[in-house]
């Protein structure tokens, strides 16, 4: 069946199984900075902006995003960069698997809540997962790219 989203403010038309989960729908149409990682909504690496908020794209069914807004990294792709910058300049990417989806994450929560504090930010990534890191370092990125107003 075919199912039509916006991704990255693009109108798409994809053909899909109605058992197929959105992270399988993207990734084989090219889509690939969206991550597998764990596929049971535990660690968030697969996360895309449904309509401006993060999901988990490894249980959704792509059913369910028909008519819907679809953002990877690459539709933030300035906003990515910056917030890339943060975390290098905080010493806190490392491995950088989790990178596209802490970013649409953070992008997200800047969308939102523009001023949170600091258990704001750790109650809005408890979705997202980063191995390499202890959050301190991410967190200080993250509060400093939400003071940045350029």
């Amino acid at each position: 069946m075919k199912i039509k989203i916006t991704i990255n403010e693009k109108d798409k038309i994809f053909e899909v199984e109605p058992s197929e989960y959105l992270l399988d729908v993207l990734r084989r149409n090219n889509y690939t900075s969206v991550r597998r990682g764990c596929d049971n909504t535990s660690c968030g690496v697969c996360t895309v902006l449904l309509d401006d908020k993060p999901v988990p794209s490894c249980s959704l069914l792509a059913l369910k995003a028909n008519g819907h807004r679809i953002t990877t990294v690459e539709g933030i792709q300035e906003e990515a960069h910056k917030i890339g910058l943060y975390f290098g300049n905080e010493g806190a990417d490392q491995c950088g698997y989790c990178n596209p989806s802490m970013a649409l994450t953070v992008y997200s929560l800047k969308l939102e809540n523009p001023k949170a504090n600091e258990q704001e930010i750790k109650e809005y990534l408890v979705g997202n997962l980063c191995r390499c890191t202890g959050y301190v370092a991410q967190h200080e990125a993250i509060k400093k790219y939400l003071g940045d107003q350029s």
